[in-house]
């Protein structure tokens, strides 16, 4: 389809007007998403730069020919690229040119062509998570003895308990709580700031009660999770959580040898949908829990029969 050339400026400003104004304010984007998106037409601008010679004022809307973005994967494969990262690449930059096709319609063509290239094979690999009674030993490695131990506790259980992804965690009010509801519940911010409400377990509960007596105990607005400096909670950043995860798992592991040596947060998230499915859980309530948009994203981690559940059907015919 042939289009009338745009010029240099145009495509600067669509790229500002997208990352600035489209991505976090229309899409609602969080921060860490946008830059994702800006990281990898970075890099495809490094590529045009290094390969074409074509530097700032040169670039254009003729630059995002299917020609270039096919030679853009072969130069990204050559740097030994994970097919997980070209196809973030290319999913960047279908996003970019389809928002300026929707701008200016004669920019269609050009959007639709790139389209037509297919993502690189991924390769399938099994979901990792915990089996159980490697969870139970993380989730029992804090003792009580101290408050600080005490918190520890609390968040890792609230961690595994949500399925939350660890800057959900982070993020978790004393007004996220509901647990005076005949169905109590938490509500997580996630991704794009879009909410949702997770149920707690009543176990979880009385755990949570118990926890707000010592570290809320007048049910002040604060963090739920903090830590104190000059007197005054703090909200306990990402790191500092997955600190504490990494602690319990290495204390954990003394006792408990199917615990793998690297644990994360997200691990923890993905046992807790793993262990929901393997109990019977429609995806559909998990695909909700976890807080994705989309069904496929779901089905695409969970929707797969495990050894361990192979092999228990096979034992029980």
């Amino acid at each position: 389809m042939k289009y009338k050339r745009k010029e240099t400026s145009d495509f600067w400003l669509f790229a500002r007007r997208y990352l600035h104004d489209y991505m976090p304010i229309t899409r609602n984007l969080s921060d860490k998403s946008v830059e994702a998106y800006k990281q990898s037409l970075k890099v495809y601008l490094q590529f045009l730069e290094t390969e074409k010679g074509l530097v700032n004022e040169k670039v254009n809307f003729d630059s995002f020919t299917r020609a270039n973005i096919k030679e853009f994967i072969d130069w990204l494969t050559k740097k030994n690229c994970s097919a997980k990262t070209i196809n973030l690449r290319i999913t960047a930059i279908r996003s970019f040119l389809k928002y300026c096709s929707e701008e200016d319609f004669e920019l269609r063509g050009i959007y639709t062509d790139v389209c037509s290239i297919k993502k690189v094979k991924e390769e399938k690999k099994p979901i990792v998570y915990l089996q159980s009674e490697a969870t139970s030993a993380i989730l029992a490695a804090y003792d009580t003895t101290t408050a600080k131990h005490r918190r520890n506790r609390m968040m890792l259980i609230m961690l595994y308990d949500t399925g939350a992804r660890v800057q959900e965690l982070a993020d978790m009010n004393i007004s996220s709580l509901h647990l005076r509801e005949k169905n109590p519940f938490v509500t997580l911010i996630g991704k794009g700031r879009k909410s949702r409400n997770v149920p707690l377990l009543n176990k979880t509960v009385q755990h949570l009660n118990e926890y707000l007596k010592e570290f809320h105990p007048e049910m002040n607005e604060q963090p739920l999770f903090y830590s104190l400096l000059d007197g005054k909670p703090h909200r306990l950043s990402t790191d500092s959580i997955s600190l504490v995860l990494k602690s319990a798992a290495d204390k954990a592991r003394k006792t408990c040898e199917v615990v793998p040596e690297r644990v994360h947060c997200h691990m923890i998230r993905k046992t807790k949908a793993m262990d929901l499915y393997k109990n019977g859980v429609p995806l559909p309530f998990i695909m909700q829990l976890l807080g994705h948009e989309s069904m496929s994203t779901t089905s695409g981690f969970y929707a797969f029969a495990t050894l361990e559940m192979m092999s228990d059907a096979m034992n029980k015919v």
